[in-house]
């Protein structure tokens, strides 16, 4: 596995992809917003604004451990998600914590969680959402991008775009699958190091925390070092 390169995409501004107004990204963990969209939302934060939405809790990411039982673990998750928003060039206030159970986010009430997003995007005069793509394999990832498509039909003047996690690193013709879509690459040099910053915030999915659970969750340094560096991926959802 390795993280599918972009050498052949066209190359896009972040103000292209917001639009020049606010931007909500959702994120079905956290870690997600950081990965797929820290520079985007770093140069959101610096012109026109940005609010992240936490689909889960995280809670479910070192299920052996006794020291870090869910609950626990779910507000340490919380504690790094705003740390990395900080480190992005935002506040804890731009931050919405949905906290439904790590991993059965499909056996949530839909209807509420749309009309949660609609209030936010709403509020914010949101025009562009960006959402984890159906291709990723992690099942609240693809929850996330249905439920998102429902936003977008209760929404008609909201551009939807996909933003690709797992299925960049784990599926090589990821890009061949999506080509209708016209996958752009935003370069993320600018921004790099409080992207960097911000998913080194997340230090439990880094290994750093949980020292009881040798099964649990763990990023691949190589994971982490190439969405640190490499362009960020988007399309517009379908």
């Amino acid at each position: 596995m390795g993280l599918h390169m972009t050498p052949d995409l066209p190359r896009v501004s972040a103000e292209s992809l917001t639009g020049g107004a606010p931007i909500v990204v959702l994120a079905p963990h956290p870690d997600d917003e950081s990965l797929g969209c820290g520079a985007l939302l770093a140069h959101a934060f610096d012109n026109h604004g940005a609010h992240v939405i936490c689909m889960t809790d995280g809670g479910g990411s070192h299920p052996g451990s006794t020291d870090w039982p869910a609950d626990r673990l779910a507000a340490m998750r919380w504690q790094e998600l705003s740390h990395a928003i900080v480190r992005l060039g935002g506040m804890p206030t731009d931050m919405t914590w949905l906290g439904h159970p790590d991993g059965w986010l499909g056996q949530q009430d839909a209807d509420r969680i749309v009309a949660d997003i609609v209030a936010v995007c709403r509020d914010r005069g949101v025009q562009h959402l960006f959402a984890p793509a159906p291709e990723d394999h992690h099942e609240d990832h693809r929850t996330t991008a249905c439920i998102a498509q429902r936003v977008a039909l209760a929404m008609p003047d909201l551009t939807l775009f996909s933003y690709p996690v797992w299925s960049r690193w784990d599926d090589p013709d990821l890009l061949d699958h999506v080509a209708e879509r016209h996958p752009v690459a935003l370069e993320s040099a600018a921004w790099r190091a409080r992207k960097i910053l911000a998913i080194a915030a997340h230090r439990t999915q880094r290994g750093l925390v949980v020292d009881d659970d040798p099964a649990g969750f763990r990023l691949p340094q190589a994971f982490i070092d190439a969405f640190a560096t490499e362009p960020e991926i988007f399309w517009r959802a379908a």
